[in-house]
């Protein structure tokens, strides 16, 4: 994340000319939305605090409108360019021309993809001119409504295109402009009233009053909602929250099915969340629908689908004169169905257009919800298979030392690139391992699983440390890689993912000692790091000093003579070996380990035991920041008894 104040020559913030600018790169992932909203509020909050001219205008509709704004902008951007995501806020103070203003920037980095928009003849300018989104229109959008909300509440808006760049910016005036006039007689926006009514809240009212109302219910309802539901990774959690967000502001009671991932067309929905406005008649509701669930067919699209009544022929009342209608939508997600919603409201023998094509918008935002916490159920299940594939079940005990663990995989679903590993050689020797292949994700876990079984297999052989290290170094170079790459394309596809950096070299860092217990007590060590974080010992007394040279990583070059140094390990003495996750965790531009924050930490764990001093050098690495660990950690602590 940055911000930044771009100034003219000579002047300082709170002149004329002076633009903050607040820029942050964001994830191709669901998630980006929330986390461009929050970037944008805290973005408004410093400026106001700075106390900038242009920020004197701030208010809580400009708040809100950017919130709105960035997260369509986003949304568009992560669904329709797939890939990472600029966002860049910029304050303009007022000119002789124009009022003071908050640009917001949103940029991808696919710009053949074409700007989806609500119509092909309202899709928004074709190059960076200036234009006005179209409101009201009366057919609904296949992807919802993005640009005409941006449209509605900014000044202008617009693309540009660069080379490898889209952007599309959006104008807000600062002052306290409001981009709803005073109520049209047209019917387009008189729908529009009521339909944002109906969304709001606070709207139990809705359509059967026939009032007019004013308001901007179904732009926030919109965009909360993308945000709640965007930040789940359970599909049941997903059908839950729908099912809150739909009753009462909606409907009188709804009903969400829930297509089995790989049943196929044989297999039956389940019924995964039943909500009514009236909890004793929840009961009641679930068991009619768990007698006939339903499954959409594909011809019917994403559109609204008239059923009858649950319970209806019961009673023996004729349809259409019940006061009752009951809807149902179809759940889809990449041209997949995923299931369908069923909803009905009392009192109306036909819900209006408009409000039917919102919750249509709404309904494609719960798809994309549950194709997206679907595709983190796939990764998250590779993951664990494949780290319970890579790391040692148990590892061995050293006679004459205790030694103590802590590997904490990063929490995205997606395995990494960290392992660790301690087994038992011929000679007397005991060997432990400390690596961390570059990057993440099923090319690292399949670098990882062939380094382990070939350092033990090296080890086991009875080549010294630093042979090791040639050896393994040349067999990472040699054509065994082509095979690691050919493996995790085939586990990449097998889990719906696109490896950005196929055909790249795969290099590791790696700690790799041996430990020969001596007859006096204590042990000789016999260590070397290439391109790891050094092993840090320490002495009773609080010393600390590093035990190891630093050398090339692993993978890089073919002629490289790897070194090793030896020491003994006194009763007392203790050995911490760390990933790049403990020295590079960051709290804003500072790492743990500057200026030897890690030195410093372990001198503190002078007298601990072995757990102990893992313990604390963890939980000083989880301190070190307020946001949880994005990188995986692993420590290993080797004290001798």
């Amino acid at each position: 994340m940055q911000r930044d104040i771009v100034q003219g020559p000579g002047n300082t913030v709170g002149h004329a000319d002076a633009r903050p600018v607040a820029r942050t790169s964001l994830p191709g992932n669901l998630l980006a939305p929330s986390a461009g909203r929050r970037f944008v509020e805290a973005a408004l909050t410093e400026w106001t605090g700075l106390g900038l001219p242009a920020a004197v205008g701030f208010s809580e509709r400009l708040a809100d409108d950017a919130a709105v704004v960035v997260s369509e902008l986003v949304t568009n951007a992560v669904v329709h360019a797939g890939t990472n995501v600029e966002l860049l806020c910029r304050l303009e103070e007022a000119t002789e021309d124009e009022a003071a203003a908050l640009v917001l920037e949103v940029s991808d980095h696919h710009p053949a993809r074409a700007v989806r928009s609500e119509r092909a003849e309202d899709g928004g300018p074709a190059d960076a001119a200036e234009s006005r989104a179209t409101t009201g229109s009366a057919d609904p959008a296949e992807y919802g409504r993005g640009l005409q909300l941006v449209g509605t509440l900014a000044e202008r808006w617009g693309i540009t295109y660069r080379t490898g760049l889209k952007t599309v910016w959006a104008r807000l005036p600062v002052d306290d402009w409001n981009p709803f006039p005073e109520p049209s007689t047209e019917p387009g926006f008189q729908q529009g009233l009521r339909a944002a009514e109906l969304l709001a809240p606070n709207a139990r009212r809705a359509l059967r009053d026939g009032a007019d109302w004013a308001g901007r219910g179904a732009l926030s309802f919109l965009a909360e909602a993308s945000d709640l539901l965007a930040g789940q990774l359970d599909e049941d959690i997903v059908a839950a929250l729908a099912g809150q967000l739909l009753v009462p502001r909606l409907a009188d009671w709804c009903a969400i099915w829930l297509e089995p991932e790989n049943g196929g067309p044989a297999a039956v929905p389940r019924l995964a969340s039943v909500w009514h406005r009236d909890e004793a008649e929840t009961g009641q509701l679930r068991t009619l629908l768990e007698q006939d669930p339903i499954r959409l067919p594909e011809r019917v699209g994403t559109g609204p689908v008239s059923l009858p009544w649950p319970g209806g022929e019961e009673d023996g009342e004729k349809a259409d004169e019940r006061p009752e209608s009951a809807l149902a939508y179809r759940i889809t997600s990449g041209g997949r169905t995923l299931g369908a919603v069923l909803l009905g409201r009392e009192g109306t023998a036909r819900v209006p257009d408009e409000v039917t094509a919102l919750i249509e918008d709404f309904v494609r935002r719960v798809g994309l919800a549950v194709g997206a916490a679907r595709a983190y159920t796939r990764q998250a299940t590779i993951s664990r298979i494949l780290q319970r594939a890579l790391l040692p079940s148990k590892v061995a005990d050293i006679p004459g030392v205790t030694s103590s663990l802590v590997y904490e995989p990063s929490d995205d679903g997606v395995v990494g690139g960290d392992f660790y590993d301690i087994f038992p050689c011929p000679g007397d020797r005991w060997c432990f391992v400390l690596g961390d292949v570059q990057g993440s994700g099923p090319e690292a876990a399949v670098v990882t699983g062939l380094a382990r079984p070939w350092l033990r297999l090296l080890a086991r052989e009875g080549f010294g440390v630093g042979e090791v290290l040639d050896r393994l170094n040349r067999l990472l170079l040699d054509d065994a890689m082509e095979a690691a790459e050919a493996a995790a394309l085939m586990v990449a596809a097998a889990g719906g993912q696109q490896t950005a950096d196929t055909g790249q070299s795969r290099f590791l860092s790696l700690l790799y000692g041996e430990l020969v217990p001596l007859p006096d007590g204590g042990v000789r060590c016999t260590v070397a790091s290439a391109g790891h974080p050094l092993p840090l010992l320490l002495r009773p007394d609080g010393e600390v000093r590093p035990a190891a040279d630093p050398q090339m990583l692993l993978g890089i070059f073919d002629d490289v003579a790897y070194e090793s140094q030896s020491f003994d390990l006194a009763p007392g003495d203790s050995l911490l070996c760390v990933t790049d996750g403990v020295t590079e965790r960051r709290s804003g531009t500072l790492m743990f380990d500057d200026g030897d924050g890690l030195a410093r930490a372990l001198a503190d764990c002078a007298g601990l035991s072995a757990d102990g001093i893992a313990d604390r050098i963890k939980r000083a690495v989880h301190e070190f920041a307020e946001r949880p660990p994005d990188d995986d950690l692993a420590l290993l602590v080797l004290q001798a008894g």
